[in-house]
């Protein structure tokens, strides 16, 4: 499925994304090694084991690219310019290898830009859930978006 345009974009609007994904232990040593990430709490078995979690997190930054990766095929495959920020960055609840995120997104508003014509500014708040409903991850995001052009508006 292809991108929401801008004009689709509706405020109160939820999308439930169908699509799934359970984080692996390769995922998660893939990710934090490649991203220069040294925490032994995310690649180091007998560390973590040792910790009050019991084994290892996956990294956070791996959980947040996943909730908004999965969002893309609903709200911007191909309509987005790119994002402008995110904020309220949230983790509630720790995700282990294994675990399941299922997510959601809230269209918090959606206008013109004053400054690009044939585009504009959709604010969102994307929500991750493991397998048994725990929030795991939050965050409001903006990104630039572009209406639809005018010879499919017809």
């Amino acid at each position: 499925m292809a991108g929401l345009w801008l004009e689709e974009f509706k405020p109160g609007m939820v999308i439930s994304h169908a699509i799934t994904r359970t984080v692996t232990e390769a995922d998660n040593f893939a990710f934090s090694t490649q991203t220069m990430n040294p925490q032994p709490l995310h690649i180091d078995r007998n560390f973590a084991a040792q910790s009050e979690w019991g084994k290892p997190l996956v990294n956070s930054l791996l959980t947040l690219g996943i909730m908004i990766g999965i969002s893309v095929h609903e709200t911007t495959l191909g309509t987005t310019v790119g994002n402008l920020g995110m904020t309220d960055v949230i983790f509630p609840a720790p995700v282990f290898h294994g675990d399941s995120l299922r997510v959601e997104t809230e269209v918090i508003s959606a206008r013109a830009s004053k400054s690009r014509a044939g585009q504009g500014i959709v604010e969102l708040i994307h929500r991750a859930y493991k397998q048994d409903g725990t929030l795991v991850a939050s965050c409001r995001r903006s990104a630039l978006m572009r209406a639809r052009p005018a010879q499919e508006a017809n």
